[in-house]
């Protein structure tokens, strides 16, 4: 249950009858509000392991959603962080896709996740990936209208396959946070820990600063971090959700020192009153006022993010929790329902055919005479035997 099942949730909100197709599925983790819907995954359900490695089997989901029979309805919303735009919708449907980005391991993180992959998909990847992206690009026209979950999304969305979009910040659960008065002294990370996500010029920089930073989270940077790690970091791992929302309020900052292409996180720190030091890329363009709910740096590196860590400290008495949290709430689920559902409307009423009238029938038909007059040839041509 991350940003993109949350998005979903909200969708499920909109259209509580709605039918939902899906590449794999685990009920077991996803919440009873989707639960309460009828789902129906791919083929790629039915490959032993699915469930857990999923990613695998990135070559077959082009295959696996064209399989997915949507063209008895009328409406579809497709919520894509990878291909999900591929489904083949019937000529008729009006397809709405929210676009969470674009397939990073074939665009622009493609290098990344190549450098950072296994022996075996090092080496696939660069037959498997012209294709992806083809393929990607040529299902972007089944698609009649883009929403992007941030303006940076909105770019690559451009960027790549040359296609306008709607911005629409996600839904964050605001509410389910809320600011403390007693505060402690410890900054925090929280998020998948990934190497794109950069927590590691977190770790080294408080190291070198012996600042108190809390991380939570899991995910396969875990062992690297620890190594680089001082006294003064601290790994929580996963946590349940009451100890994540106890942190968020309680730190003096969160640190987001990666790009994201919106982040969820810290629209929950600022809905917890609590200032967000971010390095100035992607979606905290859209969502941290700088010296009023944050700071932004523009170097990513470590001497970049203790420079800025050093400056919140000057003015970290300027920050007021009601203000920050005042912010956050713009990026309620609420908003998000009412704008997402405008946009659909708005798309539907505009692929609505409109019936012609006779007269429009009768302007539309050119006369015999305008007709002949656009082939007579010159006489100089027919003297000329043409």
């Amino acid at each position: 249950m991350r940003g993109g099942e949350k998005v979903v949730e909200a969708l499920c909100d909109m259209y509580p009858d709605a039918d939902i197709f899906t590449l794999v599925y685990d009920e077991k983790r996803v919440s009873e509000k989707i639960r309460r819907h009828r789902v129906t995954p791919s083929f790629l359900q039915k490959i032993p392991g699915a469930k857990r490695h999923y990613q695998s089997l990135l070559p077959l989901m082009p295959f696996a959603l064209e399989s997915l029979d949507v063209s008895g309805y009328d409406l579809i919303i497709s919520s894509e962080s990878g291909p999900a735009k591929g489904i083949t919708p019937g000529p008729q449907a009006t397809h709405v896709c929210y676009c969470h980005s674009p397939m990073r391991y074939v665009w622009d993180h493609y290098h990344f996740y190549r450098a950072n992959a296994g022996l075996p998909a090092r080496l696939l990847m660069p037959w498997i990936a012209p294709a992806l992206r083809t393929w990607d690009v040529t299902t972007a026209a089944r698609v009649d209208a883009f929403v992007a979950n941030s303006r940076h999304v909105a770019d690559r969305i451009g960027k790549y396959y040359r296609r306008r979009a709607t911005v629409l910040n996600p839904p964050v659960s605001v509410d389910d946070f809320a600011p403390v008065t007693d505060l402690g002294d410890h900054y925090l990370v929280a998020g998948q820990l990934v190497g794109y996500k950069r927590v590691d010029l977190a770790v080294r920089a408080f190291t070198r600063m012996d600042r108190k930073l809390v991380v939570i989270g899991e995910g396969p940077e875990m062992a690297t971090l620890k190594r680089l790690a001082g006294p003064s970091v601290t790994f929580l791992g996963r946590t349940p959700f009451p100890q994540l929302k106890d942190m968020l309020a309680r730190c003096r900052a969160l640190i987001f020192p990666g790009t994201e292409d919106f982040g969820i996180v810290p629209v929950e720190a600022m809905a917890s009153g609590r200032p967000v030091i971010a390095h100035a890329s992607g979606g905290v363009l859209d969502s941290v006022v700088p010296d009023q709910t944050g700071l932004l740096f523009d170097e990513q590196s470590e001497a970049g993010l203790i420079d800025a860590v050093r400056r919140f400290e000057t003015m970290e008495g300027t920050f007021h929790p009601e203000i920050i949290r005042q912010h956050a709430q713009q990026f309620s689920d609420v908003h998000f329902r009412q704008r997402m559902q405008q946009i659909i409307d708005d798309e539907i009423a505009r692929r609505k055919p409109m019936p012609v009238s006779l007269s429009q029938t009768v302007r539309k038909q050119p006369s015999l005479r305008a007709r002949v007059a656009r082939v007579k040839l010159p006489d100089t041509h027919l003297r000329n035997g043409a």
